[in-house]
C-alpha cells in the first residue's frame, strides 16, 4: 500500500508506540486520526503531524466504552471521506495474579484490549471494503505469547489478539483487507516508567537477548512494514528484542 492521500486511523495515538506511527505515517504522505484517553500530549504529535503536509484529527476517546470507539471511527471516516488503515495502539496495564486481581480489571482489560477491536474494526471495515482494501494492525505484547506473572488479565487479552488478528483476516481477506498483529516486547515508553532501576537492569542483562530496550520507533517500522506489504495478513510479528524466543 502506498500511504499518499490515504487515510490512517491510530488508537493511543498521542504517546508511545501510537504517535510514532502515526507520525511515520504522515511523513509517508497521509492523512491522520488520532484519539487517546489522555490528551495532554496531543498538541506535540499533531503539530508533528501537521508539519508533514497532511491533515490531521485528534480525539478524546475511552475506547472501553463501544459507543465512544463506533463514534470516533465514524466522525473520522466523516471529516476524511473515507478510512484504509486502522492502528489499534490504545491499551494499559492490568495487574494482579489470579487471586489477587479485581474484577473491575480483568473486565475492563478485555473492553479495551479485545472488546474495542470488535466494535473499531465493525466501524471501519464498511470504509474499506468501498476502497476495494484496507489494513488492520492490532497490538499484542511478548506478555500474550509467554506467562507473565502477576498479570494474569494483561497476558490473557493480549493472548488473544494474535488469534483475533488470524480469525479476522480470514474472513477479510476476500475483501483484500489485511489483518496483522505486533507483539513488542520491553519499549521505552510510559509504560515502563514503573519499573525500578533494578528490574531495567536485569531485563538488559538477563531477559533480552539483544540486551536493549526497544524503543516506539522500532515497533513502529514493524507497523508500516505489515501496512505497506500487501502480500502479508494473519501474521503475528514479534518485536521484542528476540526475548520470546529463548529458552531461559
Amino acid at each position: 500500500m502506498n500511504l499518499a492521500r490515504k487515510v490512517c486511523l491510530v488508537t493511543g495515538g498521542t504517546s508511545g508506540i501510537g504517535a510514532r506511527t502515526a507520525i511515520e505515517f504522515a511523513r509517508l504522505g497521509a492523512d491522520v486520526s488520532i484519539c487517546g484517553r489522555g490528551m495532554h500530549d496531543s498538541c506535540a504529535v499533531v503539530e508533528q503531524i501537521e508539519e508533514c503536509g497532511v491533515r490531521c484529527e485528534s480525539h478524546a476517546v475511552d475506547l472501553s466504552h463501544p459507543e465512544q470507539a463506533t463514534a470516533w471511527v465514524e466522525r473520522s471516516i466523516a471529516v476524511f471521506g473515507c478510512a484504509d488503515v486502522l492502528v489499534h495502539c490504545a491499551g494499559g496495564p492490568a495487574p494482579g495474579s489470579l487471586t489477587d486481581v479485581s474484577e473491575e480489571v480483568w473486565y475492563a482489560a478485555f473492553d479495551l484490549h479485545v472488546h474495542a477491536i470488535f466494535h473499531l474494526c465493525r466501524a471501519v471495515v464498511p470504509s474499506m471494503r468501498t476502497r476495494g482494501g484496507g489494513a488492520i494492525v492490532l497490538i499484542s505484547s511478548a506478555a500474550g505469547r509467554r506467562g507473565c506473572a502477576g498479570a494474569i488479565a494483561y497476558g490473557v487479552v493480549k493472548g488473544a489478539i494474535p488469534q483475533f488478528t488470524r480469525a479476522l483476516a480470514r474472513e477479510l481477506a476476500e475483501d483484500n483487507i489485511r489483518v496483522n498483529c505486533v507483539s513488542p516486547g520491553i519499549i521505552r515508553t510510559p509504560f515502563q516508567d514503573h519499573l525500578t532501576p533494578e528490574q531495567v537492569r536485569n531485563n538488559i542483562e538477563n531477559r533480552i537477548p539483544l540486551h536493549c530496550e526497544g524503543t516506539p520507533q522500532d515497533v513502529a517500522a514493524a507497523i508500516l512494514a505489515l501496512v505497506t506489504n500487501d502480500f502479508i495478513t494473519g501474521e503475528d510479528v514479534a518485536v521484542d528484542g528476540g526475548m520470546t524466543m529463548r529458552i531461559a
